[in-house]
């Protein structure tokens, strides 16, 4: 087994504060009916939706994600390319950024499709995701991606062919970006 599946948790505990989220009640009257609401106030996000065209492959990553193991007991997802949006850039600037930093993909500006944006996590959080999609090709590799810092994501080839199964298998941890952009790709991206 490599080290990015080696996992070994220390503890759980309540979080008091991070740069990250901030944990909010919500108090409002809703047809003259007091309620409250407890929200995640959260970053916005980009993801990216890769596909590299000689390889007639999809392009993901796999990493861990605590949330995940506290529902499976494994906590390693299958997503998109993908980053909060706390930066000083544009929201294009930061996904061609995620792309370099977990995929080894240098990928030029102009050939960075914005899809679509939508809210995520809308029964706590509500961060707005913009959604980008890039072709790939080998010109375009440059390192061996990974992340940054300390983090540790793993690049998954996904064949075109092999998507649709591996979107429905259910032993798959994904997200609902990943089937969304799929999915788009499906209805829109392969027709042209």
């Amino acid at each position: 087994m490599d080290d990015i599946h080696k996992i070994e948790i220390l503890k759980i505990e309540e979080c008091v504060f991070s740069e990250y989220i901030k944990p909010k009640s919500m108090f409002y009257l809703q047809n003259s009916i007091e309620k409250r609401w407890d929200i995640v106030d959260t970053h916005d996000s980009v993801a990216i939706l890769l596909y590299h065209k000689p390889l007639d492959s999809f392009v993901f990553v796999k990493q861990f994600r605590p949330s995940i193991y506290l529902k499976n007991n494994d906590g390693f997802t299958y997503e998109l390319c993908a980053g909060i949006v706390d930066k000083d850039k544009s929201l294009i600037e930061i996904a061609k950024e995620e792309v370099l930093e977990e995929t080894g993909y240098d990928v030029p500006l102009e050939k960075l499709q914005k899809v679509s944006s939508f809210y995520t996590a809308v029964g706590f959080a509500g961060g707005l995701q913009t959604l980008y999609y890039a072709v790939l090709d080998d010109s375009m590799k440059v390192d061996e991606g990974g992340g940054v810092e300390t983090e540790a994501i793993e690049v998954i080839y996904l064949e075109r062919e092999k998507a649709l199964s591996f979107m429905f298998n259910e032993d798959n941890a994904t997200t609902s970006g990943l089937m969304f952009a799929l999915m788009w790709f499906f209805r829109n991206a392969e027709a042209k």
